[in-house]
């Protein structure tokens, strides 16, 4: 090849990649406001992203995977533990961790009801970006200590149409994230209960004076715990707050009735 050649096969690669880089550019920055829901950017989201940045929350969490990993990332939070949690978490965070138990402990950053609400409003419209599958699994500060957390263990395929293996390859799914809150290992507590024995736990308490829901028997109380959380309150520190579950209230319209189904028919399976 020619000094000649060469330089012409340089200008003209370089033209064509350039000309990709463009148009790959372009096409990125039409898509962004579908893949951010753009539409949905109100005062109150972007008043939670000042709060965000006033203090200081991207020095120990990560969010869209930008930032320190030193805490949570919280990319999904507000769709894996709902904004009751949020809340009652953003009051008070060491009602939920501390330092002897969990090794570290989020300081209480005395945010104002506004100030939460808006961080609240910016977690949500964080939570719906559609980052195609990031992060690939939740950074948890308890859940990756614990067994029986599924925190970092890949999200199983049913190999059949079996309903038990259909609602575990949910449990482990982002959403719903059932995984977030709760283990499947006895004893093992994170934000909500364990769920080891639930089946058993369930029968039980339908049967007690104390249950004043709808349910008959152990996997319709499971199915409206699912669905309706409100209609019976499990009393805890990390349960429930001023008499409401802090478990997300949505799953009866964001999931359709065969995942419910499929969930129920998974943790009756809990023995």
């Amino acid at each position: 090849m020619t000094k000649r050649q060469t330089r012409a096969f340089f200008f003209a690669s370089t033209g064509v990649f350039s000309a990709i880089f463009i148009a790959l550019t372009v096409d990125s920055h039409r898509q962004f406001p579908r893949l951010t829901h753009a539409d949905q950017i109100t005062p109150a989201v972007i008043a939670g992203k000042h709060v965000w940045h006033q203090k200081n929350c991207i020095n120990c969490h990560t969010l869209l995977g930008e930032g320190a990993y030193y805490a949570p990332d919280l990319t999904k939070i507000a769709q894996q533990r709902g904004a009751a949690y949020l809340r009652t978490f953003l009051q008070d965070p060491s009602r939920f961790y501390s330092e002897e138990r969990d090794r570290r402990i989020m300081p209480n950053l005395h945010l104002s009801g506004t100030q939460i609400d808006d961080l609240i409003a910016f977690l949500t419209w964080v939570s719906h970006i559609d980052t195609h599958g990031w992060p690939p699994r939740p950074i948890l500060v308890s859940g990756a200590a614990v067994p029986g957390s599924n925190v970092g263990a890949p999200s199983p395929q049913p190999a059949s149409s079996d309903p038990i293996a259909q609602g575990q390859a949910l449990f482990r799914q982002a959403p719903p994230g059932c995984f977030a809150c709760h283990s499947t290992a006895p004893g093992v507590n994170l934000v909500g209960p364990s769920l080891a024995g639930i089946a058993a736990r369930a029968a039980e308490r339908v049967a007690s004076a104390e249950y004043h829901g709808k349910a008959k028997d152990a996997a319709g109380y499971i199915r409206e715990s699912i669905a309706e959380p409100n209609a019976y309150v499990l009393p805890g520190p990390t349960y429930s707050s001023n008499g409401q579950s802090l478990m997300p209230g949505e799953f009866g319209k964001t999931l359709d009735s065969a995942q419910i189904d499929a969930l129920v028919a998974y943790l009756m399976s809990l023995k």
